[in-house]
């Protein structure tokens, strides 16, 4: 048993380590988790703003230029005929005003409603975006049936021939009756807007900003320290009485 001798255990070999590789991840632990970037908030939060602000500038867009198109195109002539009388032929003619007047009247709520959107906010403002999206739907559609209407005609002949009878030859209708329909469409867009992104429109006030955060109040005025003479100069030019205590 003395002759025995330890035979050595081979070591393994260090592993080199490659100055450009990676260093391994301990075994049995999790791979890392990219952590989410702290600039995707403020990114959604200006994405929000931009479509709030193009959507403001759409809506006012669309109706004050549906209800300038409505009033306008209400003024002008809208159908032409002839009444026959004893003498031959009289021309006549008929403008939006004759044949109906609810879509120059709808297109003045709709301003209003147009308006008031700014004024209100929370449940009444989609009331008042309804009403205005209502306003364009009806004249719209008054204008459309104003365009195969020959009511006014008539009576225009029964007036001016003093034969109540008397009735319209050769009845035609311009495109005045159409270019208010479209009008009246454009301000049913501008409601549509209002009703879906109103909520993000800011609010006409004098207590808050355009952000909607209430405005610092004023610091109370003080009475003027009488042993400074420099405040109570201050005072006079502000219009005040130095003598008045606060």
């Amino acid at each position: 048993m003395d002759d025995v001798s330890a035979v050595p255990v081979p070591q393994p070999r260090a592993r080199t380590a490659d100055p450009g590789a990676a260093p391994d991840a301990p075994s049995g632990s999790a791979p890392d988790a990219t952590p989410a970037s702290v600039s995707d908030v403020p990114s959604a939060s200006a994405s929000d703003s931009t479509g709030s602000r193009r959507s403001l500038a759409a809506g006012l867009l669309l109706g004050a230029v549906g209800a300038t198109v409505v009033l306008l195109a209400s003024g002008q002539v809208w159908a032409e005929g002839r009444a026959a009388t004893g003498g031959g032929a009289l021309p006549l003619t008929a403008d939006g005003q004759d044949v109906t007047g609810a879509p120059a009247a709808l297109a003045i709520v709709g301003l209003a409603a147009l308006v008031a959107v700014f004024a209100v906010r929370g449940a009444g403002r989609r009331v008042v975006a309804a009403l205005l999206a209502l306003s364009g739907l009806g004249a719209a559609l008054s204008a459309w049936a104003g365009a195969s209407d020959s009511t006014a005609l008539d009576e225009e002949a029964a007036r001016t021939t003093g034969d109540a009878a008397a009735t319209i030859d050769a009845l035609t209708h311009t495109v005045w009756p159409y270019v208010t329909a479209a009008g009246g469409l454009l301000i049913l867009l501008a409601g549509v807007l209002a009703l879906r992104f109103g909520s993000r429109w800011p609010t006409m006030s004098g207590r808050y900003e355009r952000d909607g955060t209430p405005r610092p109040r004023k610091a109370p005025r003080t009475t003027p320290d009488p042993d400074r003479p420099e405040e109570l100069w201050k005072a006079l030019d502000r219009g005040e009485d130095p003598t008045r205590e606060g």
